[in-house]
C-alpha cells in the first residue's frame, strides 16, 4: 500500500470534513423542517335501518290488558340508539275495530349493537277496552297487531 502525500492527507481531510458538514447541513434541514397538508375520508353512513318487533301474550278479552315487549333486530355494521316509540293497533276483521285498544310504548333510548337480535328497546301496554254497549265478537277471530315505529 502506498503512502499518502502530505498534501493529500491535507485534500483527505478537508473532503471528509465538508461531506460531515454536508451531512450535518441535510440532518439539521432534515429535522427543522415544516410543511403543510390534509387529508380526508368519507364517514360511515352509520345509524342504519333497525327492525323493530312487538310481542305480547295471545287470549285478550274485553276489559283486559296484556304487556307488551318491544326488541329491535340491527343487522348493520354500526350500532345505533332507538329513541321515541311510538305504537298503533291494527286488526284482521272490520267488525274488530282497532279504537277499542289502547297501547302504550315507553321509551328507553336503547343502543342496539351492531348485528345483533332481539335487543329490548321498550315496553309498554296493549288494553282491549270493553264498550259495554257494542257486540265486540268480531275481535275472537281477529289477529291484533301491534305496529311499532321510531323516530
Amino acid at each position: 500500500m502506498r503512502k499518502l502525500s502530505k498534501k493529500s492527507r491535507i485534500t483527505a481531510a478537508v473532503a471528509g470534513v465538508a461531506l460531515v458538514a454536508v451531512g450535518g447541513g441535510a440532518a439539521y434541514a432534515y429535522w427543522t423542517t415544516t410543511g403543510s397538508g390534509n387529508g380526508s375520508a368519507a364517514n360511515s353512513s352509520g345509524g342504519g335501518t333497525v327492525t323493530l318487533h312487538a310481542t305480547f301474550d295471545a287470549g285478550l278479552a274485553p276489559g283486559n290488558a296484556v304487556s307488551v315487549a318491544y326488541t329491535a333486530d340491527n343487522a348493520t355494521t354500526t350500532g345505533t340508539v332507538v329513541g321515541a316509540l311510538s305504537a298503533t293497533v291494527t286488526t284482521s276483521d272490520a267488525g274488530c275495530l282497532p279504537a277499542w285498544f289502547d297501547v302504550t310504548a315507553v321509551t328507553s333510548n336503547t343502543l342496539v349493537a351492531a348485528n345483533t337480535t332481539g335487543t329490548s328497546v321498550g315496553s309498554g301496554t296493549l288494553t282491549f277496552n270493553d264498550s259495554g254497549t257494542v257486540n265486540q265478537d268480531a275481535c275472537k277471530s281477529a289477529t291484533v297487531t301491534v305496529n311499532v315505529s321510531s323516530q
